[in-house]
């Protein structure tokens, strides 16, 4: 302090700190978790068992992720690509409709209840296998995509087929659009269901012995 000569601390924080200070920020300090995370091919990065999404084109990019109490922040190159309020359901989504291509955008004008009367026109078994894909996954737009896969399938190969392909995939337990699909594109819904065939196939027990 002998350089300063006979001036007070107080003298010379009014000379030399206060007028480097600034205002307080007017939100409190928020603690945040910073990670690495790369986003799906459904361009959504899982965060601590969520899923939140990112705009489309940067699917299969690597980001870091700034998580805090009420937020997620997604950032790429020092960017920020994207905010989420958090959500600490294990196994949702978190979507941005603008993220979405518009192709998938349309999916939003579906509802689980008007796919299942789509299916229905087809026949009772595509309907009660549509119903099975939704009420199957966490949150049932996550099975929008295999129902609406099923609709390409009916154009593509038929209602008649799609019927016995659906009635199939029931037996068997099947809940999803590429075990359909797999079963057109093989004609397996032309064969009897293996489970049928297994039945037939069960040992008889061998009828009495004939004493003479």
């Amino acid at each position: 302090m002998r350089t300063y000569g006979r001036q007070s601390r107080r003298q010379l924080f009014e000379r030399f700190d206060r007028p480097a200070l600034r205002q307080l920020p007017t939100d409190r300090y928020s603690y945040g978790e910073w990670l690495k995370a790369t986003a799906n091919i459904d361009y959504h990065v899982e965060v601590h068992l969520h899923y939140y999404s990112v705009p489309y084109q940067l699917r299969q990019h690597e980001f870091y992720v700034r998580v805090s109490a009420t937020t997620v922040e997604i950032f790429e190159r020092g960017s920020r690509v994207a905010v989420h309020a958090r959500d600490n359901r294990p196994g949702r989504h978190s979507t941005i409709p603008e993220h979405m291509p518009v192709s998938h955008r349309e999916h939003l004008e579906w509802s689980p209840s008007r796919l299942i009367r789509w299916a229905a026109t087809i026949g009772p078994q595509t309907a009660a296998l549509s119903e099975n894909i939704l009420a199957s996954r966490p949150h049932p737009e996550q099975g929008y995509r295999s129902c609406l896969g099923l609709i390409r399938l009916g154009k593509q190969y038929g209602a008649e087929r799609l019927e016995a392909a659906s009635a199939r995939a029931m037996r068997v337990g099947a809940k999803s659009y590429r075990h359909v699909h797999s079963i057109l594109k093989h004609r397996l819904d032309a064969h009897p269901c293996l489970l049928d065939e297994a039945a037939d196939a069960e040992p008889r027990a061998p009828p009495p012995c004939q004493h003479s």
